[in-house]
């Protein structure tokens, strides 16, 4: 890692904050994630997390809310399993 700057001593997993980093995430991202690693194990921070819910369960006013949110296009005539494809897929 030649030019990198050490990102302090308040990192604690350093090697997953660079990797972090080299994917695009924040400093302020990076740190939380690469901290709870290194408090409570890789393993256990990769497993923390619900479970989202399906879209076929959801409403199709719900779902062109959430298309809405991502911004696709055509959402508005498009059918309920079209949406959950279009949001599956986005």
């Amino acid at each position: 890692m030649p030019g990198r700057r050490d990102p302090g001593p308040s990192v604690k997993d350093k090697e997953l904050y660079e990797s972090l980093r080299d994917e695009g995430n924040s400093k302020g991202k990076s740190a939380r994630i690469a901290n709870a690693a290194a408090a409570r194990g890789r393993k256990a921070v990769g497993k923390k997390g619900g479970e989202s819910g399906s879209y076929d369960d959801w409403t199709v006013k719900d779902l062109r809310k959430r298309a809405s949110e991502l911004e696709i296009d055509g959402r508005s005539s498009m059918t309920k399993s079209q949406l959950v494809d279009a949001l599956r897929n986005h």
